[in-house]
């Protein structure tokens, strides 16, 4: 995976997007780290709080609105887990070269 490719995308894509703001690209840029120390396998394992935390999202319902809207826009397939002890799933679309 080339990230410089998929953020380069990612920019592209969201330059586009009148739904995606502020708050949408803090959430995506805190999912891409957390896949960065994965070495860019999917899934990533996610948890609530330190998503929050890293993207300085202080709003249960903003982060999970911004979560579902990341993910009904294409930018990443989101697979809530319901259970406290397991981490939901995060799938990171590939974006590189798409200018849409």
């Amino acid at each position: 995976m080339n990230y410089s490719s998929h953020l380069s995308g990612f920019f592209a894509k969201i330059s586009n997007d009148e739904t995606i703001n502020p708050t949408h690209v803090s959430l995506y840029m805190a999912l891409f780290q957390f896949w960065n120390c994965n070495l860019f396998k999917n899934p990533v394992s996610i948890t609530r709080n330190e998503l929050m935390q890293i993207s300085k999202i202080n709003s249960k319902a903003t982060y999970h609105k911004c979560l579902k809207n990341l993910h009904t826009s294409g930018y990443i397939n989101y697979e809530p887990s319901f259970n406290s002890y397991k981490g939901s799933q995060v799938y990171i679309l590939c974006l590189a070269g798409k200018n849409e």
